[in-house]
C-alpha cells in the first residue's frame, strides 16, 4: 500500500512537471495532478496489460518501443476522464510526455527512492 502511494505522489510530481514545460500538456491544479496520477495508476493496472497483449506483435518488432505509444494512450485516456482539468493536445505531445514521464520515473526511482528504501 505504501509503495502504491508513493508511486502515484511520484506520478503526480512528474505530471506537473511535465506540465510546467510544456503549453500543449495542462493540468489545473495540483489536485488535479494527483487525481490524474490515481487514474493513470488504475488504468494502467486495467486497461494497459490489455493493450499489451493485444498488441505484443508489434511490441516486439519494434523491441519494446510501441509501449511509449501504450503510454501515450493510457495518458490520453486519463485526459478524456478529467474534462478540463488535464488536457493533452494531440497524440504527439502525449507520445513525447510519455517518454519524459517514463525517463523522469526512472531517475526518481533509481536515484531517490531506491536508496532510500534500502536503508
Amino acid at each position: 500500500m505504501m509503495g502504491w502511494l508513493l508511486g502515484i505522489i511520484v506520478n503526480a510530481i512528474v505530471l506537473m512537471v511535465v506540465a510546467g514545460y510544456f503549453e500543449s500538456f495542462y493540468l489545473s491544479s495540483a489536485v488535479a495532478a494527483f487525481i490524474a496520477s490515481i487514474i493513470l495508476s488504475v488504468l494502467n493496472f486495467i486497461v494497459k496489460p490489455i493493450l499489451v497483449i493485444l498488441t505484443l506483435p508489434v511490441t516486439i518488432i519494434t523491441l519494446g518501443l510501441f509501449m511509449f505509444v501504450i503510454n501515450a494512450i493510457t495518458l490520453m485516456l486519463t485526459a478524456a476522464l478529467m474534462g478540463d482539468a488535464f488536457v493533452i493536445d494531440g497524440f504527439g505531445m502525449a507520445i513525447l510526455a510519455a517518454v519524459i514521464i517514463s525517463i523522469l520515473n526512472m531517475l526518481i526511482q533509481t536515484f531517490i527512492i531506491d536508496p532510500i528504501r534500502k536503508k
